[in-house]
């Protein structure tokens, strides 16, 4: 038997209503708290019971009421264990040997809760971790509010002893598994000692598929080095020249002369833009629609096919992605109406099945709801609509108007 077992059968037997730690209803302040037992009581019995010393049992209560499996029934800044407080037993469901994911989201939840209901008064080392939760779980904070107003509504149903039981039990749940700064971080997992063991079917399994998995990738086509370095070797050629540290930086450094025409013929709008810059665009479609240059010209040149709504629904896809979390409602139903709708104005052209997914996804909106038809559109552009672009006249104008930087270098001079 393992020793978490072990320590839920001696807890199991303490809270046997015959033979187990006398527990009754006993008052705190003006509260009537059901089913808790003192301190001393506590001690007796494992005295009785268990074959240990006067120390020894003083450390094992130690230790039951650090991993959680009692706790105090009024706060307490001091996690040992003392003879004249009174103590609940956990309940089972919240015990160290039960692995609970102790996520983020819940335990923001729980210091909301614990934020409202005492009006703002958390420990130091809980205000901190409020604010770091704040931060990282900032897009989802709203939820966590109204979990936290729901659970406490549910709670001030119950009487006022068993609102101060459950929130009590939810304490010492999260002192165990976030434990205040200075506790031993052994408490995070509580007395469980090799818990490979007890998945150890689960462990097998594993191993299995990692097995099979590398039998599968030694079959597997692997790149041969000549062909990797002819790869990396035709990328560095080709961005070379609009690398400044290898090919210089055209017309001039301004940050190391006062001629700032650098970044005027770079300007993110520029009327007409450098020769390399025009030519960057032909590297690949993803060079294209990253400048915002090159997009315009792109709208331009699909706008001549009437496919203008093509780029616009990509553009209101990552917006989006991107944009801020708060209009995510008012930005998919614009969407919709622009895009999706039946006799839409700007319909986008996109298979039946990625359709029916998106339509489905926008019942629960969520910034990644048109990430399939996103992708669709994207590939129809690079495939199709990108080839043409860089055989049109426009794009061939373009690149005979564009300056080029050595040349304005030489004019200045």
């Amino acid at each position: 038997m393992t020793s978490s077992k072990k320590v839920g059968c001696l807890v199991r037997r303490m809270q046997d209503t015959h033979t187990g730690v006398p527990l009754l209803t006993r008052h705190w302040r003006t509260i009537a708290v059901p089913n808790a037992g003192i301190g001393h009581n506590i001690t007796d019995w494992i005295l009785r019971n268990l074959k240990i010393t006067l120390e020894e049992t003083f450390n094992l209560c130690n230790l039951l009421v650090r991993y959680g499996y009692l706790y105090p029934v009024y706060p307490a800044t001091h996690l040992g264990f003392h003879l004249n407080k009174l103590y609940h037993f956990q309940t089972p469901y919240f015990w160290p040997d039960r692995h609970l994911e102790a996520s983020d989201m819940d335990y923001a939840v729980h210091l909301v809760k614990k934020n409202i209901l005492s009006n703002g008064q958390l420990a130091e080392y809980e205000k901190m971790r409020y604010h770091q939760l704040f931060k990282s779980q900032h897009c989802k904070w709203d939820f966590v509010i109204i979990q936290a107003q729901e659970q406490i509504r549910t709670v001030q149903e119950r009487k006022k002893g068993d609102r101060m039981v459950l929130a009590n039990q939810e304490q010492a749940y999260w002192r165990v598994a976030r434990p205040p700064p200075g506790l031993d971080s052994d408490a995070l997992h509580g007395p469980v000692k090799h818990t490979m063991a007890l998945h150890r079917d689960q462990v097998v399994e594993l191993y299995k598929k990692e097995i099979l998995y590398c039998r599968k990738a030694l079959g597997r086509a692997r790149l041969k080095p000549s062909v990797s370095l002819e790869g990396l070797l035709k990328y560095s050629e080709q961005f070379s020249p609009l690398d400044p540290l290898l090919s210089g930086c055209l017309p001039n450094n301004p940050w190391m002369t006062d001629d700032t025409t650098y970044w005027v013929l770079n300007a993110t709008m520029v009327e007409v833009p450098l020769r390399l810059r025009v030519e960057r665009w032909a590297f690949s479609f993803q060079e294209l629609i990253q400048d915002l240059r090159g997009r315009k010209e792109f709208q331009e040149f699909l706008c001549k096919e009437f496919s203008g709504e093509n780029l616009n629904f990509w553009e209101a896809s990552e917006d989006l992605l991107h944009g801020d979390c708060t209009r995510v409602q008012e930005k998919v139903e614009q969407v919709y109406t622009d895009f999706l709708a039946p006799g839409a104005k700007r319909c986008i052209n996109i298979d039946a099945k990625t359709m029916a997914v998106t339509i489905e996804g926008l019942k629960s909106p969520h910034r990644y709801v048109l990430e399939a038809a996103q992708t669709h559109i994207y590939m129809l552009m690079k495939k199709d609509s990108y080839p043409r672009y860089l055989k049109s006249d426009l794009y061939k104008t373009m690149l005979a108007r564009a300056i080029v930087a050595s040349a304005v270098n030489a004019h200045s001079h």
